[in-house]
Formats: structure tokens, sequence, C-alpha cells
């Protein structure tokens, strides 16, 4: 049986709605962001556009995921440093560390990883040789909501992605490493 956070059993209708909300989503008749939006104007240039596109995409898309976390009782931010110290292993990772390596950079590691501790899902120790540094790891708990969530999130990145051939997928990687470093 999934794990519960808040004393109510996890709902298999959760993978069902996100089926259905991805079937919707393929479904609709293809619409430009101008469309979307309802801007009646051209983009300033084709720049703006991508700018906007990409901002546009990225917020369906953290909708999209959101619907699969939240009822767990976790944000997304949340679940990526559940993941981040997954991967960290038995040894942990210094808070600093989780803050660097989040997708979406957040000033506020310190009240998520409170609000997880809280929910028994990590756990804290200063560090021995250093008090400055704050070590963090998972609980059996947090695993246990991971690897529930795992299945169900690993089927909505496929269906998200399923428009796209591999070879689109490659390119829009390669296309949005080029803008991050650019941007770093």
């Amino acid at each position: 049986m999934p794990l519960c956070l808040r004393g109510e059993k996890f709902l298999e209708s959760t993978l069902i709605d996100m089926s259905s909300i991805c079937t919707v989503a393929q479904n609709r008749k293809t619409r430009t962001l101008r469309e979307e939006i309802r801007q009646t104007k051209p983009f300033a240039s084709p720049a703006q556009e991508a700018i906007l596109g990409l901002y546009r995409t990225a917020d369906l898309l953290q909708r999209t995921f959101a619907q699969i976390v939240e009822p767990r009782d976790i944000s997304l931010q949340q679940y990526n440093v559940l993941r981040i110290l997954r991967g960290a292993g038995k040894q942990g990772t210094p808070t600093l560390d989780i803050a660097d390596r989040m997708i979406e950079k957040t000033p506020g590691i310190t009240r998520l990883l409170d609000k997880l501790e809280a929910k028994h899902l990590v756990r804290r120790e200063r560090c021995p040789d250093d008090r400055r540094q704050v070590l963090c790891w998972i609980t059996p708990r947090g695993l246990q909501l991971l690897a529930d969530l795992d299945k169900p999130l690993t089927s909505a990145g496929e269906k998200v992605a399923q428009p796209l051939k591999s070879s689109e997928l490659q390119t829009l990687i390669a296309l949005m490493e080029k803008i991050r470093n650019h941007l770093s």
C-alpha cells in the first residue's frame, strides 16, 4: 500500500486523471502561442516569441507534474530535494549543495528542508568537522514516497514527450543546453 502523508489512501485515480489530461491536451487543435494568449499583434521578434513560448511550456509542464505530486502533500521543489537526496545515498549531502543542484533555484532551501523534516521525509545533522555545514539525508519514508511517485511521473513525462520524434527530442535538449550555457 502506498505511503500516506495525510492519513488518506493514495488514490489511483490520480494516475487516471493524468492520463486524461495528457489525452485531452493531445487531442486539442494545434494552436500557435499568439492564439493561445490571444495576442493580436505579431511578436516584437522571434526571440521574444521563443522566450514566451518557453515560459508558457514550462508553466504547462509544471502544472502537469504538480498534479501528480501535490496529492501526496509535497511541492515540485520538495520532490526535487528528495530526488537529490536519494541520489546522494547514505553519505547525505550538505544543504548548500542541494540548493546548487535544484532545477528551480530557490532562496528558501532551509524552509523546504524544514517542511520535509516535519513530514519525516528527510533528516538533518550538523557536520561534526564543520559546524557551519548541515548534512541532509532522505529517510525511509521519503524513499517510499519517491518509489510511489516514480512510475506515474515517468509515465507523464513520456506522454508529454510523445508528440516529438527522438531526433526532435535530441535537438530540443541541445538547444536548451545552448541557451543555459549562454546564460551561465
